[in-house]
């Protein structure tokens, strides 16, 4: 049992070395040492090398066929996470107005949280001592961490979570009038007409009597006549809106998808695989059904390619790499020791392959500074306007950032409690139920920042920036409340 003090003290000490390495990153960025280029470099470094590394040199160690089985009950809490999230945003952009442009984009603030740098920021601090033991579990931690990262990047690349971004971006704006008007109908309808028209189903279905609807099966003799003048009456036009064709925003990030050209689109779209048309005639003929079945076609394999090239990103490939190593014991004892597979070892008397793993533990140690520098450096260049809050979505940004940060971390302790409570998660492995938790209290992942810059067309995030600063601002207090609860909980 950790006294009041040492439980603060704890729960306090990992945000510490946050802001220092965050505040760097922001520092240097409003200092123009830090331009975009440097960062746009430093996080290809990291997605690409020093990322992989450290995923790698915790997950072989870490896992084995003992403990795989918790593997089921993080990919469960990524799921349900982010399924909740994405309802709580989406109840969020029901009850408060949301810019046109962030329609989609508000699903994915919800839904996406940041899964990489801020927990292995503070997994690694906490568990470094006491109550936790040290180096394994924090070798066991980052393994865990792993998992949930592992479902991130699937779910929002290969899924196809990042199209949500494109999808705010198709079609022509819409005035904020517009979208305002539309919300005021929409609240009417939730919080005036289904409740009157629920009243009145249950006042008539009460009030009617027996007769009365016995004279309702029998027509009277007008009622012909009123069927005759609606049968005679024209049916109403429908006019139909759309026009467009196939664009690419980034065939590397979005993949094929569909839009509507407007006023607002500043280059001309890209051809694809599933968007280029045969210009050279058909002379065979050829049925309907094969015509309407080619593009089909096109557009399916097109979208398995975009499917698997984003599956075998260096992160995700070397998540499966690392799990697969680690339940072989052949491949495992390659790098690590294992208890009863027996390696020629190498002529210092370590495993064969102790090489690989020494150069990824070196280079994945730089993985969590660097994303934290470049982290701040994201939330530096973020643009709010000051002199125009009244143009601001203000309800859906502070309802977002509560649900995010202090509903959403209630909801998640209720969670991992119900699963420790039937079975799901072991009541023995503290460390993943700390992690479960703590992965409750994360805000939106800055991603989303650059997917969005993409998308936009004009390198511009302005409506996510918003929504992004008032839950990193609330994280210091939720994630310190979060960590002193279930550190008093656990031990």
């Amino acid at each position: 049992m950790l006294s009041a003090g040492q439980l603060i003290w704890t729960s306090c000490r990992p945000l510490f070395r946050l802001i220092i390495c965050v505040g760097c990153g922001f520092g240097i960025t409003k200092a123009d040492l830090f331009p975009a280029v440097a960062a746009q470099g430093t996080s290809q470094i990291l997605l690409n090398i020093a990322y992989p590394s450290l995923m790698f040199s915790k997950i072989v160690p870490a896992f084995s066929i003992q403990n795989i089985s918790a593997l089921g009950p993080i990919v469960l809490v990524a799921l349900i996470y982010q399924i909740l999230g994405i309802v709580i945003a989406w109840v969020v952009s029901r009850l408060f107005w949301v810019p046109h442009r962030f329609r989609w984009g508000i699903l994915v603030a919800g839904g996406w949280g940041n899964v990489g740098d801020i927990p292995t920021a503070v997994v690694l601090s906490i568990m470094a001592e006491a109550p936790f033991n040290g180096s394994v579990d924090q070798t066991l931690g980052v393994g865990y961490i792993a998992g949930f990262i592992f479902v991130s990047v699937i779910t929002f690349f290969p899924l196809g979570g990042n199209r949500l971004v494109a999808l705010d971006y198709v079609g022509p704006d819409v005035e904020q009038d517009e979208v305002k008007e539309a919300l005021r109908q929409r609240r009417r309808r939730i919080f005036v007409d289904w409740p009157q028209r629920a009243i009145h189903f249950l006042t008539c279905s009460k009030a009617i009597p027996q007769d009365a609807a016995i004279n309702e099966k029998s027509p009277t003799a007008e009622q012909p006549t009123v069927e005759k003048e609606s049968q005679s009456r024209p049916g109403p036009k429908h006019v139909s809106f759309y026009e467009g064709e196939s664009h690419t925003l980034s065939n590397r990030i979005f993949g094929p998808s569909r839009r509507v050209n407007s006023h607002l689109d500043s280059a001309a779209p890209t051809a694809t695989a599933v968007d280029t048309e045969d210009p050279a005639p058909n002379i065979l003929p050829t049925s309907t059904a094969d015509t309407q079945a080619a593009p089909g076609r096109r557009r399916l394999r097109a979208n398995l390619t975009t499917f698997l090239r984003n599956l075998f990103i260096p992160a995700s490939a070397a998540i499966l790499a690392s799990f697969i190593i680690a339940l072989v014991p052949q491949l495992k004892a390659l790098f690590v020791d294992v208890a009863g597979t027996h390696i020629p070892n190498a002529p210092d008397g370590q495993p064969p392959l102790a090489f690989v793993m020494d150069a990824a533990t070196f280079i994945g140690a730089a993985s969590v500074p660097m994303a934290l520098v470049c982290l701040g450096s994201a939330l530096a260049r973020l643009r709010v306007p000051r002199g125009s809050w009244g143009s601001l979505p203000i309800g859906a940004i502070l309802s977002l950032s509560a649900g995010k940060m202090l509903l959403f971390p209630v909801l998640g302790v209720l969670i991992c409690k119900g699963l420790v409570q039937g079975g799901v998660i072991s009541r023995d492995d503290k460390v993943l139920q700390f992690i479960c938790m703590f992965f409750s209290c994360l805000p939106t992942a800055t991603t989303q920042v650059f997917v969005t810059q993409v998308a936009s067309g004009t390198g511009s995030a302005e409506h996510l920036s918003a929504f992004l600063i008032p839950q990193y601002a609330l994280m210091l207090i939720s994630m310190t409340a979060l960590t002193a609860y279930a550190l008093e909980d656990l031990f």
